[in-house]
Order: structure tokens, then C-alpha cells, then sequence
């Protein structure tokens, strides 16, 4: 494999290795200017005045389609779609079949997906694409209308921050080429999802439902558009959701195992037209908060099968609390042959996040997976019997470390892109070309507790709190794209090119440990080549190559390679509107798959906290398929049918020793944990004029704990798995709409995992019953 440009450099302090210092500012800064005058003239130069020159209302109605359209990857079209890679859009309609509020029910739609369940409601969702580790979907891009949504995409990638599904009106998954535009992750594709536009008029919508557990939502929206206010016109639009359930899961000794969660958007939008041009200005502001007694405990195998939602009296005190706000600013401007889009954003997120982290006899001695996988072990059955409070703390290494991970995140920048169509040398050109400065950091404010199990409740010991792990971690990076799609009768080639320019920083800020630091910085150019050829006005064929990255953590040295990968992928795609098939075989060649222990993968990285490994050379390759058909039975009742299927296969192509939880010591042609070889998705529906009744499947193959041998969890893995989902809704002309719901109707119930620590249950059965109106 061979990379078109990269460079990687480091300067440190008291650290394993030293190259020379970097300077204090970077120069980013000042090349991000640059471009944005460069992206203003070129813009200037190529398209005079001449070129502003239309109608007025055919202007207005472009802007409607073009503005909305721009924060979306793939585009609402019932046309054969001609750009390369597997690509899914799930709109509005399919998303109030079921009204799920749990990312993972929704993705399972989608070919090409691999999910490890921790929750049950996809509070903290584990999302990989292609085989790709599913880690706190760490190895994928996020976003929200169009930004990136993570808490620290670049410093720290782990999503422990997802957005609110109740809000989202369309979800979208690319994957291949043309995910060179959405770095930073590249390797394997990005998640974009749309919250609601501004409405053109006058709406509202009042949604309430109750459920199961203690589940309760409510979602409520309002907006308008107001013409004629200063020579353009003024939208707006408010919207609230707060959900919250009392949980699934049955503590020891009582408690509440729920969550509540809340939503607040504002969307501001100011639509000025005249004879020169169209433009839209719009401002984004919401609030975001969860509090979830939420855990990384689970259990034994043995109690598992006895109950499978028991939680031990060790996790009593265990709760995630975060705040999360938002701020987007978006400039559109549009004329005949162009449009230009910026974006400036700003994300906060902080958390307290409180949970058992094991015994003061140490990570090292007696890890909780450890426990957990063998209880019946001498040593293990005493701690085992801790963790469930039928022994007290008797003994100094039988206390119990509860540490609270505070950590504080921003992220911001500024993104442009411009689109235009050229004529060259009789040639059809589409141009899109972008630049982006996004800065991120995380600072970690780790600490630990001391507690004794006492009669089945945890009490302090008195001791003083330990700071564990301070530092904090910042990138500067600067992101540039080009695309350049060229037809030529019925062929469209696509050459595109992603640079990756990242300054980053690392400094121990825990005391006595001030000079431990780390200047870094990261260059890497990313080629795509994409060809769509259409066989006619329903069906083609697609191929696509592309370079993928996913750079290391700003902390991390020279020994730890970023991931890099040449994606291969070659389909076909046909749709006449009623009918649509897309079936995508891809293969990604890995020259270093790269890891990162955190706690959410095993209690062990306790020891190492958010270290990133090297896994050599890996290969991953399958099928992707989806289709869907409309049966008209008659004029009455039609029967939406659709299938999507995923096979996949990996093997590490070299041998090697690891200390990594998920892996072990390694042998050639290894599987990757997590990683089914074959899913399936059903959907079935049933429309007639006032009510609908819709029933999805999903079967989900084998899933392994770990790869390799000598390892916590070696040869275990998780039972294939189907679960059955049901909805319907009934409307009741103008006083709204009800909708009953069931989610996993046959209450199956298989190990979803046993990550972090100890078996892990999906979702039960629970039924849900609402009322939606719109005024």
C-alpha cells in the first residue's frame, strides 16, 4: 500500500522519545485565512456579474430545495442516484414508522453497519461501519446538519455524546469515496443527521407517549415564516423533547436504574432575495442534558441466565450527568451557475460520570472482567460476592474504587464550500471544493473514591478523593477538499482529494507531573477516484477507490501508527421508484488497524487509560444489499417490503503479542472482535387510508468477545440473535393521530455483550401508546 503524502513529527518533554520542539503557534491560523480570501476570489473571478442575473422567483424556489439540500450528504430523490459508495437515506416517513428514539433500532436499515448494544436504549451508542470497531463509534464521522458533532472529534473521538433521535427528521450513512469529504475519519464512511428546517408556514406538532418502565416523551414544535420583514423573509422555529424511563434493569436492594434527558433548539432564518442573488442566513442555538444511573457493570454468565436485567448492589452509585450546548451559524449565498455555504459552530459538553471502577486490590490482580468471566474462581467467588453486597468489606483490598471521569470538551471552527458547474473542453464539470479550522480539546479531571459494601450499601471509608488522571488534549487542524465530477454521456468520474493538516497538544497537568508534555503535528494528503456508469434511467454500475485515515490521539508518540487503509468497493444500483436495489462487495485493505483502551472496551484499561495500540495489517470484505418494493393489493392497501442484508469477513494478516483486552496474542487470519458475519433486516408494512401497521426484524449473527488467545474472554462469544419489532397508528382526521408500539414483541433475550464488564442484556419487551396532533 502506498500513501499518496503524510508526515508526522513530535516534539516532547520526560517522555519516551524526543524530536525537535515545534514551534508555539502553528500557522494554521494564518493558512486558514488565506484559503478563505483565496475560496472569496476565485469565487469573484470565475463567476462575474453576469452570472447573478435571474428570476427572482425561480430564485426562491432554488433556495428552498438548494439551502436544505446542503446540509445533507445524499438528498432526498426518487432518481437513480449516480454518486459512488453504498449509500442510505432514511427520511422522515421511515422514521415515524416505528418512532424509535434508539440510534442502533434505526441503523439496523442500513447495510454495511456493525453495533455492540451496552444499554438497551442507545443512550451511549457503539456504531461502526465496514468492520470497523464500533467503540463509542470513535472510527466513524458524526454529524449534526452538516457539523461535527462529537465532543472532541480530533482530540478524542469517543462519542459519549449522541444526539437526540426524537429531533432528527432524516438520517443519512455514506460510505466509500466520498467519504474523503467528511474526514477526519475516512477510513470507512460518516453518519450525518438533520434536525428539522425552518417551515416555509405555519406549523406545529404536539407528540406524548407513555410506556413501559416507567417511559414517558414529549415533543412539542412550533415554527412559521413571517413575509416581507425588511425586504426578505423572517422563519423561526422552537423545539423541546424531554424522554425518561424508570429502566429496565432490577438493583439489588432497590434503586432506580432510568434516565431523563432533555432538548431545547432554536432556529432563527432570515431568507433575503434580489435580482443579484439568493441568500439565507440562519442561526442554530440548543441545550442539551442527560442524567442516566447508568453502568458499566454487568454480570455473571450464571445470573445472567437466572435474570437477565439484575444489577449488582456494587453499581448503586453509578450515574452519568451531562450538559451539552450548541451554537451554528450558517451563511448560504446562491446564484445561476454556483452556491457557497459557511458555517461557524461552537459545541460545549461536560460530564460527571460516576461508576465502579474495582477493587483497592488493583486493576492489575483483579480485574472486574476477570470476576465476572470466572467467579467461581477462589479468590474471584470473595469479590464476586462484594460486588453483589452478600459480603461485606472485610479486608483492605475488598474495598470498592468508585471513580467519577469529569471531563470538559469544546469544539469549534469555521467550514466553507462552494459548488459550481463548468464547461471544459466539451466536458461537463461539477466542482465542490471546501476548507474547514476546527479546533477541539478534552480535559480530564479523573478522581477516585474509596467505599466499604456494608449490609448491601456502599459507604464512604472516609478517606481523601484521588485525582487519577489530569491532562488535557487539544488538535488544530485544518481540513481541505476538492471533488471534481466529470461527465461524459453516460459516464460520471469523480477524482477527489482530502488534506489533513493537525497541530496538536498534550500536557499532564496532575502535580509533579508538569513536564510531561507533547507538541505534535500531522500531514497527510487522501486521494478518491469514484466512476458511476449508467446503463439507462433506472440502473448502473458504481466503483470507487479512496484512502482512509484516522490520525492518533494528540497524547500519543511515534510508536503508534495513525490507521490507514486503499478502500476498494464495486456495485450496482437500479430504481424505477417503486422498485429499488443497491448491492455494494467492498474491501478494505488495512496496513495498521489502530486501538484505544478505554474504559467502555474492559475495566483493565484502568491501567493504561485512553492508550492506543498498534493491530499490523487487516483485511475486511463482504457484501452489501438492500432493496425495497411497493405492493399495490388494491386501491385500498398497499405492502412496503424491504430486505437489507450484510455479510462481512476480516483477518489480521500478521502475527503479534498484545496486552490489549479485545485482543490478546494474535494469530494470521484472526478474526476482529464485535464483528457479525451475516445480518438481516426485515421491514413489512401494511398501509391503508387512515391506519398503517408496520413490523420489522432483525437478525444478528455471532458476535466475538475478543480475538486471539490469552486473553479475558478468550473463545467467548455472543448467540446469534432475532428480535421483532411492531408499530401502528391510527389517524383520527383533524383531532391528530395514535400510535401503539412494541419493541421486541417475543421478548427474546440473548447476551448483547459482555463489554464492558460482564454480560450485558438488549432491550425487553416494552410497549409503548401515543398521541401526535400537528397544528
Amino acid at each position: 500500500m502506498m500513501t499518496l503524502f503524510s508526515n508526522h513529527s513530535i516534539s516532547s518533554n520526560l517522555r519516551h522519545f524526543s524530536l525537535k520542539h515545534l514551534p508555539s503557534k502553528s500557522g494554521i491560523v494564518a493558512s486558514i485565512k488565506k484559503s478563505s480570501i483565496a475560496l472569496a476570489i476565485i469565487t469573484a473571478v470565475v463567476f462575474p456579474t453576469s452570472v447573478f442575473a435571474f428570476d427572482v422567483n425561480e430564485a426562491k424556489e432554488k433556495e428552498k430545495s438548494t439551502f436544505d439540500e446542503r446540509i445533507q450528504i445524499i438528498g432526498h430523490s426518487d432518481k437513480l442516484r449516480k454518486e459512488a459508495g453504498s449509500a442510505t437515506l432514511i427520511g422522515e416517513a421511515e422514521l415515524e414508522k416505528f418512532n424509535f428514539d434508539d440510534i442502533n433500532r434505526i441503523l439496523y436499515n442500513v447495510p454495511g453497519i456493525n453495533i455492540r448494544e451496552e444499554d438497551g436504549f442507545g443512550l451511549r451508542p457503539n456504531i461502526g461501519f465496514r468492520g470497523a470497531t464500533p467503540e463509542r463509534s470513535k472510527k466513524i464521522t458524526v454529524m449534526e446538519d452538516g457539523i461535527l458533532i462529537g465532543p472532541a472529534p480530533y482530540s478524542a473521538p469517543a462519542a459519549y455524546y449522541f444526539p437526540m433521535m426524537s429531533k432528527m427528521t432524516s438520517l443519512e450513512v455514506f460510505k466509500g469515496p466520498s467519504a474523503i469529504k467528511y474526514g477526519p475519519n475516512t477510513v470507512v464512511g460518516a453518519l450525518n443527521m438533520t434536525t428539522r428546517s425552518v417551515p416555509d408556514d405555519r406549523e406545529g406538532l404536539f407528540d406524548v407517549s407513555l410506556g413501559s418502565n416507567g417511559y414517558s416523551k414529549s415533543h412539542i414544535f412550533y415554527g412559521n415564516t413571517l413575509d416581507g420583514i425588511s425586504n426578505g423573509n423572517f422563519g423561526y422555529l422552537l423545539e423541546a423533547v424531554n424522554m425518561q424511563s424508570d429502566g429496565f434493569k432490577v438493583l439489588d436492594g432497590g434503586g432506580d436504574t432510568g434516565f431523563d434527558k432533555n432538548d431545547l433548539m432554536l432556529k432563527l432564518r432570515y431568507d433575503l432575495t434580489s435580482k443579484e442573488f439568493s441568500q439565507v442566513f440562519e442561526l442554530k442555538v440548543a441545550y442539551a442534558d442527560e442524567k442516566s444511573n447508568e453502568t458499566y457493570l454487568g454480570l455473571t454468565d450464571q445470573d445472567f441466565k437466572a435474570n437477565a436485567y439484575r444489577r449488582y448492589a456494587a453499581s448503586q452509585l453509578d450515574n452519568m450527568d451531562w450538559q451539552h450546548s450548541q451554537i451554528q451559524f450558517t451563511h448560504f449565498l446562491e446564484a445561476d451557475k454556483f452556491d457557497v455555504t459557511t458555517r461557524v459552530y461552537r459545541n460545549n459538553f461536560e460530564r460527571q460520570w460516576f461508576k465502579v471502577n474495582g477493587f483497592k486490590a488493583g486493576f492489575i490482580t483483579r480485574d472486574l472482567q476477570y470476576i465476572l468471566a470466572e467467579p467461581e474462581e477462589e479468590t474471584n467467588a470473595l469479590f464476586y460476592q462484594v460486588l453483589t453486597g452478600t459480603r461485606d468489606s472485610e479486608k483492605e483490598v475488598e474495598k470498592i474504587i468508585l471513580g467519577n471521569n469529569a471531563r470538559e470538551y469544546y469544539s469549534q471552527g469555521i467550514q466553507s464550500e462552494i459548488y459550481w458547474e463548468h464547461e471544459l473542453a466539451g466536458l461537463k464539470h461539477k466542482f465542490n471544493v471546501g476548507v474547514r479550522y476546527h479546533q477541539d480539546q478534552i480535559e480530564r479531571k479523573h478522581t477516585e473514591d474509596v467505599f466499604l459494601m456494608q449490609s448491601a450499601n456502599l459507604i464512604s471509608d472516609g478517606s481523601e478523593q484521588v485525582a487519577t488522571t489530569t491532562n488535557v488534549e487539544k488538535t488544530d487542524a485544518l481540513s481541505i477538499f476538492m471533488q471534481d465530477t466529470i461527465n461524459w454521456q453516460a459516464l460520471d468520474v469523480t477524482f477527489g482529494l482530502r488534506g489533513e493538516f493537525l497541530d496538536s497538544t498534550y500536557h499532564n497537568l496532575k502535580p509533579g507531573n508538569e513536564n510531561d508534555w507533547q507538541k505534535k503535528t500531522s500531514r497527510i494528503w487522501l486521494p478518491s477516484m469514484s466512476v458511476f456508469y449508467t446503463l439507462s434511467e433506472q440502473a448502473g454500475i458504481l466503483f470507487g477507490i479512496h484512502e482512509g485515515f484516522i490520525p492518533t490521539s494528540p497524547k500519543e508518540g511515534l510508536s503508534v501508527d495513525i490507521e490507514n487503509s486503499i478502500n476498494y468497493e464495486f456495485g450496482a444500483r437500479f430504481n424505477n421508484q417503486n422498485t429499488k436495489v443497491e448491492a455494494v462487495v467492498f474491501y478494505n485493505d488495512i496496513s495498521n488497524l489502530k486501538e484505544g483502551c478505554t474504559f467502555s472496551a474492559a475495566s483493565e484499561c484502568g491501567k493504561s487509560l485512553d492508550a492506543e495500540v498498534n493491530g499490523g495489517e487487516v483485511d475486511v470484505y463482504g457484501l452489501e444489499f438492500s432493496t425495497s418494493h411497493t405492493f399495490n393489493l388494491n386501491s385500498s392497501f398497499d405492502l412496503p417490503v424491504s430486505i437489507v442484508y450484510t455479510h462481512t469477513a476480516s483477518e489480521f494478516k500478521n502475527s503479534f503479542e498484545s496486552d490489549f483486552p479485545m485482543w490478546g496474542n494474535i494469530e494470521s487470519g484472526d478474526e476482529l472482535p464485535y464483528l457479525p458475519k451475516n445480518q438481516l433486516t426485515l421491514n413489512v408494512g401494511l398501509i391503508a387510508d387512515v391506519w398503517d401497521l408496520n413490523l420489522i426484524a432483525r437478525y444478528v449473527d455471532t458476535l466475538a468477545e475478543a480475538s486471539g488467545t490469552n486473553v479475558i474472554l478468550e473463545g467467548m462469544s455472543t448467540n446469534a440473535y432475532t428480535v421483532v419489532d411492531l408499530s401502528f397508528h391510527y389517524d383520527i382526521g383533524a383531532s391528530g393521530r395514535l400510535y401503539i408500539k412494541a419493541d421486541n414483541v417475543f421478548d427474546k433475550q440473548e447476551i448483547a455483550s459482555r463489554r464492558p464488564y460482564g454480560a450485558r442484556p438488549g432491550k425487553p419487551q416494552q410497549f409503548f401508546v401515543g398521541y401526535q396532533t400537528n397544528f
